[in-house]
C-alpha cells in the first residue's frame, strides 16, 4: 500500500457526502465533526437553502447514540425555524449499543422531531449504505426516500432473521434496491448509481423548494396519438404524461415498479411544480387495486401538504376483483385514496381520456370529491360499468334464453340502447360531473388555465407514511 492510497479520503465521511450534495462553497457545519455518529450542516442546492444531516459510517457503522440524536434534533429545529427542506443522508447500523437503552430513547426523540415536521417542511432521505433498526424508520418517516445501489433498509439483519425464522437470506435480497422497488414500496426512487442518487435528491429539492408559477401560454399538440382509440388496447401512460409536462423541466417518477398500474410523477408543467396521478393500462389494465390505492393516496397527501397542484389522468374500468384483493384490504386501502382526494385543497384537475367506470371513477378525483375541474375527451366513457357488461347484468335472463348465435348481436343492440339511456359523458356534463369536453389537441392549455385560475392553497395536515 503506497502513501497515495493511505491519504485517500474515506468515501463514507459525512462531511464529504454533505459537500457533494450542496452547491460548492455553501456548506456551513452546524455541529463539529466530533465522531458522535452524525454531522449537520446548512447550505444550498441549486440555489435553494437547505439543512442536511449525515450519518458517520466511519464510526461504529453509523450507529446512533445520544449525542448523534441531538445533532438530528437540532437540525430539525433549524429547518423548522427557517421553514427549509431537510435532507438526511443515511448509512446507519441503528441504535448505538454502547449507549444502551438511552440510544432507544434518543431515536424516539429523533422520530418525534420528524413527526412534528411532517407536512410542514419537505423531508427527503438519501440512503447510501446499510440502514438498520431505528435507522430504517428514520427514512421511512420522511416524504421521499432515494435508495442508492449500495443502500440497504431493514429492521432486522440476515443473521437475526435466520436465527429467529430459519430463513437464509442475504442483505441485498432482504433490504436492497430490488426488494424495495418491487415488493415493499419503502423506497420511492431507486438510483442506478450513487451519483444519480445525489442528482435525484437535488431535483427533488428544486421541485419542492422552488415550485415556480404557471405560464398558461403553452404549446399544444394532439395528445390522442399517445392513447389508442380502441378501449381494449393497453398502452403505457408515460408517453402521455411526458407530452403533457414540460419537456425541459425536472421530472421524477416515484415508486415506478411498485403498483405499476398507478403512475405517480413529480414534474414541471408550465414552469410550475405539479404532481401527476395516472392509471397505467399497460399493467393489469390500469385497474385500481389495493397497492395502487395506497400508492396514490400517499402521493396525493404529499402534494397537498406542500401546495403542489395535481393533474389526474383517468382511464380506469374499476377496482380489481378477487378474494386476494379483498383480503389485502382493497376496501381499506382504496378508502385512503378517496380520503386523500376529498381532503385535498390544492388545485386538482382530472382528465378522462377513455373510460372512467364505477367506484374507480369516483376515486380518481371526481367532481363530487372536490376536483377543481374535470375534463373529458370527446370519445370518453363515464359510466357505472361498460355498456356490454351492464346489459349482461340487466338483461341476464333475456340473453340466457337466446340462441348462442343471436346473443352477441342482441348484446350490442342492448348496449347501444343502454348508452343512450345512461347518458355517458354527455349525461356527466349535464349533471356537472364533467365540466367540459375538450379536444386532445387543446388539453395542455385547458389544464394550465384551470390550475392557474384556482386559489393556491396547501393542506393543513401531516404526511403520515400510509
Amino acid at each position: 500500500m503506497n502513501a497515495t492510497e493511505v491519504d485517500l479520503p474515506d468515501a463514507r465521511d459525512p462531511v464529504t457526502r454533505i459537500e457533494k450534495l450542496l452547491d460548492p462553497g455553501t456548506c456551513q457545519l452546524l455541529t463539529e465533526n466530533n465522531k458522535c455518529g452524525m454531522v449537520a450542516a446548512t447550505g444550498s442546492i441549486s440555489g435553494n437553502k437547505v439543512i442536511v444531516f449525515a450519518s458517520d459510517a466511519t464510526v461504529k457503522s453509523g450507529a446512533l447514540g445520544i449525542d448523534g440524536s441531538k445533532v438530528i434534533v437540532g437540525a430539525y429545529k433549524e429547518a423548522m425555524a427557517a421553514q427549509l427542506p431537510i435532507v438526511g443522508i443515511w448509512h446507519s447500523g441503528g441504535a448505538r449499543l454502547s449507549d444502551g437503552v438511552a440510544s432507544l430513547d434518543a431515536f424516539g426523540e429523533v422520530f418525534q422531531s420528524m413527526i412534528s415536521a411532517s407536512g410542514r417542511i419537505p423531508q427527503l432521505s438519501l440512503v447510501l449504505g446499510p440502514t438498520a433498526g431505528g435507522g430504517a424508520y428514520g427514512p421511512a418517516l420522511t416524504d421521499v426516500v432515494v435508495l442508492a445501489p449500495e443502500g440497504r433498509i431493514f429492521v432486522t439483519g440476515p443473521d437475526v432473521v435466520k436465527s429467529v425464522t430459519g430463513e437464509d437470506i442475504d442483505i441485498a435480497s432482504l433490504g436492497g434496491p430490488e426488494a424495495h422497488s418491487k415488493n415493499s414500496g419503502v423506497a420511492h426512487v431507486i438510483a442506478s448509481s450513487e451519483d444519480e442518487a445525489f442528482a435525484e435528491i437535488k431535483d427533488l429539492v428544486s421541485l419542492f423548494a422552488d415550485q415556480g408559477h404557471f405560464d398558461v401560454n403553452l404549446a399544444d399538440s394532439d395528445l390522442s396519438i399517445h392513447v389508442p382509440a380502441v378501449t381494449k388496447r393497453v398502452y403505457e401512460v408515460h408517453a402521455l404524461i411526458d407530452a403533457i409536462l414540460d419537456r425541459d423541466g425536472a421530472k421524477l417518477e416515484l415508486l415506478p415498479v411498485w403498483a405499476p398500474n398507478m403512475t405517480t410523477v413529480l414534474g414541471r408543467f408550465g414552469g410550475r411544480t405539479v404532481g401527476v396521478v395516472a392509471n397505467n393500462p399497460q399493467h393489469i389494465g390500469g385497474v385500481l387495486d389495493s397497492a395502487a390505492g395506497e400508492k396514490a393516496a400517499r402521493f396525493v397527501r404529499t402534494c397537498d401538504a406542500f401546495g403542489i397542484p395535481l393533474i389526474v389522468i383517468a382511464d380506469v374500468t374499476g377496482f380489481a376483483p378477487g378474494s386476494g384483493q379483498e383480503w389485502e384490504g382493497a376496501v381499506r386501502r382504496g378508502a385512503k385514496l378517496l380520503h386523500a382526494f376529498g381532503e385535498a385543497v390544492v388545485p386538482r384537475v382530472t382528465l378522462i381520456t377513455r373510460r372512467a367506470y364505477g367506484g374507480a371513477y369516483v376515486a380518481m378525483n371526481s367532481k363530487s370529491l372536490g376536483a377543481t375541474r374535470v375534463f373529458a375527451w370527446p370519445n370518453a366513457e363515464v359510466s357505472v360499468m361498460g355498456a356490454v357488461a351492464a346489459v349482461r347484468v340487466l338483461h341476464r335472463r333475456l340473453l340466457a334464453d337466446l340462441p348462442e348465435s343471436a346473443r352477441a348481436d342482441m348484446e350490442l343492440e342492448l348496449a347501444a340502447e343502454h348508452e343512450k339511456i345512461s347518458g355517458g359523458v354527455a349525461r356527466a356534463v349535464e349533471i356537472g360531473a364533467v365540466d367540459e369536453i375538450i379536444e386532445p389537441s387543446a388539453t395542455r392549455t385547458a389544464l394550465a388555465r384551470a390550475l392557474a385560475a384556482a386559489p393556491h392553497r396547501r393542506g393543513d395536515h401531516g404526511n403520515i407514511p400510509l
